[in-house]
């Protein structure tokens, strides 16, 4: 394996846990950040309205995204596994 190899392959893992990862953080900090707005705004400091909201916005995400997840996942995983004859040479 030589080192431009490790790199492709690095910056390829990286590359898809961006695009799997980044839609529910994303998601999670928008809503975190309209809910500090409010609880800014209204000056209610209650640490536990924040918790509520954010899961369940992630988890809609993860729910309506979870077929393009995999889908990403999977061609990661077969295109990776195809191309290790040629890894080894």
């Amino acid at each position: 394996m030589t080192l431009e190899l490790v790199k492709g392959i690095s910056a390829d893992v990286f590359k898809t846990v961006l695009y799997v990862a980044g839609p529910p953080l994303l998601a999670g900090l928008v809503i975190g950040l309209l809910i500090g707005l409010f609880q800014t705004v209204t000056q209610i400091q209650e640490m536990t309205l924040t918790f509520v909201p954010k899961m369940l916005v992630v988890f809609a995400c993860l729910f309506f995204l979870m077929p393009w997840m995999s889908e990403k996942l999977m061609t990661f995983t077969i295109n990776l596994i195809t191309n290790i004859p040629s890894y080894i040479r």
